[in-house]
């Protein structure tokens, strides 16, 4: 599983935190629209993509990355 941090390109302050399996597929859906949250603000570029082998763990640091001192920690080193 692969969890990724985007921003859009047009509109920089904008950043999105997801996971997925496949994350080519993934981000070409979010650049196509198909997203509704994501599909104001395309295109969006790949700031950090991680890949984990186990499922759990990383869903464990996406919802981490999603609360307060994850953000503090996503804002420190991937952005």
């Amino acid at each position: 599983m692969y969890v990724y941090l985007i921003q859009s390109v047009s509109h920089p302050s904008q950043r999105y935190i997801g996971i997925t399996r496949d994350f080519r597929k993934r981000l070409e859906r979010h650049n196509a629209g198909t997203t509704p949250f994501t599909s104001k603000f395309r295109p969006w570029e790949p700031i950090t993509v991680i890949w984990f082998s186990d499922r759990a763990k990383a869903r464990a640091f996406e919802k981490y990355l999603k609360v307060g001192s994850g953000h503090a920690f996503a804002n420190r080193h991937f952005w």
